[in-house]
């Protein structure tokens, strides 16, 4: 989905193999979990605060869907939950702050300001320090976030040989279009799960090209009688 919404996540923490579910979407002035709740007061400018109120208004069915989560109580977020995994019993759960981030407004010639989803890598003029913005799946998409940042923060030695022939070593198919590429798409699929050792794909089988009509013999000649050459 764009946004997060609760789903069932298998996790080891601290050694012990968990299940998660979530998230809930929650409302905090503070940016990040051990911030201030002044963080938003102090950052509001007469140059956003219009941006923030277009979104707001712009996006009224999220804001809606925010706050109902907002208020949801505890056997709330367990109804979710059973909807999810029916044998799910209270005792064995706990409510735990999970990540936090900041949702990304940007300023619009047309709409005043409008709601970005999915991350953004920010890097100042001189490339001395990078940022991420937004919120993303997380492992399926750091891979390439990563090589992003590379990018812009190092053009010069991302673009040389050297760099080049360690990122393909690690990336064998960076640069490369998987679809039509069946060879590659196939490497890929077998490296990706031998690595996470899950089981081996299966071999990508490819439709059959449909037989060619055969062609009729040409009938002969029928004696017509003459006509204008013309076409209605």
């Amino acid at each position: 989905p764009p946004m997060s919404v609760p789903h069932l996540d298998a996790r080891y923490l601290d050694g012990k193999r968990v299940v998660l579910f979530g998230p809930f979407a929650t409302f905090s002035t503070k940016f990040l979990k051990n911030g201030s709740f002044f963080d938003l007061l102090s950052t509001t400018t007469t140059d956003n605060v219009l941006p923030m109120t277009h979104v707001g208004l712009d996006n009224f069915d999220l804001v809606k869907y925010l706050v109902s989560q907002v208020m949801l109580s505890d056997d709330d977020r367990f109804a979710a939950l059973k909807e999810y995994y029916p044998d799910a019993r209270k005792e064995d759960w706990k409510l735990i702050q999970a990540g936090q981030r900041v949702q990304i407004i940007k300023k619009d010639a047309e709409k005043g300001g409008v709601l970005k989803l999915g991350t953004e890598v920010v890097v100042d003029q001189q490339k001395t320090i990078s940022a991420l913005l937004g919120a993303s799946p997380g492992a399926s998409t750091a891979a390439p976030i990563t090589l992003n940042v590379l990018k812009q923060m190092f053009p010069q030695q991302f673009n040389s040989p050297e760099w080049q022939s360690r990122i393909h070593a690690i990336v064998p198919s960076y640069g490369q279009k998987l679809n039509g590429n069946v060879a590659l798409t196939q490497q890929v699929w077998d490296d990706t799960a031998a690595a996470l050792q899950l089981t081996k794909p299966p071999v990508i089988q490819m439709p059959a090209a449909a037989p060619t009509a055969t062609a009729k013999p040409a009938e002969p000649p029928r004696d017509a009688s003459p006509q204008h050459d013309m076409a209605l």
